[in-house]
């Protein structure tokens, strides 16, 4: 009977842990680049967050609406958090689920933060939150907390 409980329990715990694995995503930023070069015709608005950082998380579904607007045209929002690694099961992800976040979720893969942030844009102070807008070979960034017209007005520029 107790094999049988332990069974059902790992089973239980396996499944959850693989459909709460699906929403967010280690990348790398060689692998961010490398999900944006393969769209050239796409326009992509990068999101670097945090769980942590209230800002961040106010603004997070300002890009949500931004994706579900303009689902029809070829727009790719990613929210990359640079929550520690060591959180993604215990902060990222509950969070993500929590707050029923539809659009491409990852937790950035690196260790050294400043090497990461001059990788990304030279010109990041390393704060948060920070945007990144790209279509084709046009990229803007920007370190600000947009509320929905804001964040129209800039996808709008490109």
């Amino acid at each position: 009977m107790k094999i049988k409980t332990l069974l059902y329990l790992f089973l239980v715990i396996v499944f959850s842990t693989v459909s709460y694995g699906q929403n967010v995503k280690l990348i790398t930023v060689d692998q961010l680049k490398e999900r944006i070069q393969k769209g050239k015709d796409s326009i992509y608005v990068v999101n670097f967050w945090a769980t942590w950082c209230a800002p961040c998380v106010k603004e997070l579904p300002n890009f949500e609406k931004l994706q579900a607007e303009f689902k029809s045209e070829k727009l790719a929002v990613l929210l990359v958090s640079v929550d520690f690694k060591s959180k993604l099961n215990s902060a990222v992800i509950p969070f993500v689920k929590r707050k029923n976040m539809q659009n491409e979720v990852f937790l950035l893969d690196e260790s050294s933060p400043q090497e990461y942030i001059d990788r990304i844009d030279p010109s990041w102070s390393g704060s948060i939150p920070a945007t990144l807008f790209i279509k084709d070979d046009k990229r803007k960034f920007v370190e600000t907390e947009f509320s929905y017209e804001q964040l129209l007005t800039e996808y709008k520029k490109l």
